[in-house]
């Protein structure tokens, strides 16, 4: 049976390389005004997505341009659905002027992280996303992710993810960027890319097998490295007999 995988990337953050990724990916997770992004850089997001066939989904963080969205942050739980509910709408707005439909919402930085272990946190995104009628939820694979959980529960579709480019921990979290081995170099992306789409699992930086049953695979689009590893990336799964496409919300 053929394989499918998904390859995203997070986009719409000012970085110079887009252009040069967008072309090997199926999906785009445009930042929309929180950690970065505004209605220009929105805008011209979505039409790369638009030009090239990828999905556009929304990408919200932590208001905190200042941190780019990766400081430990705390708000109540109705705050978060606001400001999340906000900035999916935010470039809802601009997708609808230029004819795209959003299909997914996938947090960013810290926000992401932290939903992954609190469920007051990832229920506060997942209405949001709910709320705002985008289908498809992306938030890090594994049982003990309450992210998907939430998304669930909140009667969205939950898709996923694993990282080619990051290192993980045992449990099947994410290794702190603050640590060695948390951000893995091209030849070592594309082999857990290619291991995580083929047998759902890699191993953690400490030695232990991880099991990451995933749907899409996510790489950085923030640095030069970006393009050369969404080239590589794609060519090897696709060697490897997987098909790379977005995922589709169930009708």
């Amino acid at each position: 049976m053929t394989q499918a995988m998904d390859l995203n990337a997070d986009l719409g953050e000012g970085s110079v390389h887009e252009a040069d990724i967008m072309p090997f990916i199926s999906s785009a997770n445009i930042a929309c005004g929180g950690h970065a992004g505004d209605s220009e850089s929105m805008r011209d997001s979505l039409r790369l997505a638009a030009r090239h066939g990828v999905a556009a989904g929304a990408h919200p963080g932590f208001p905190d341009r200042e941190g780019f969205g990766r400081r430990e942050l705390h708000f109540a739980p109705a705050d978060v659905t606001i400001f999340v509910r906000e900035q999916i709408e935010a470039l809802k707005a601009v997708a609808a002027r230029e004819g795209v439909t959003l299909r997914h919402v996938k947090p960013h930085g810290m926000l992401y992280n932290m939903a992954v272990a609190d469920a007051a946190l990832a229920g506060a995104i997942a209405r949001a996303a709910a709320d705002s009628g985008v289908p498809l939820y992306f938030g890090l694979a594994g049982d003990h992710s309450l992210m998907l959980r939430a998304a669930r529960e909140s009667g969205l579709q939950a898709v996923g993810e694993g990282f080619a480019d990051r290192g993980y921990a045992p449990d099947g979290s994410l290794w702190p960027r603050s640590r060695p081995g948390a951000l893995l170099a091209q030849a070592a992306a594309v082999a857990q890319g290619v291991r995580l789409a083929r047998q759902g699992e890699t191993t953690a930086v400490s030695g232990e097998l991880v099991r990451v049953p995933a749907r899409t695979l996510c790489l950085h689009g923030d640095g030069a490295e970006a393009a050369p590893l969404a080239r590589a990336l794609r060519a090897a799964l696709e060697a490897a007999g997987v098909v790379v496409q977005a995922p589709s919300p169930a009708v």
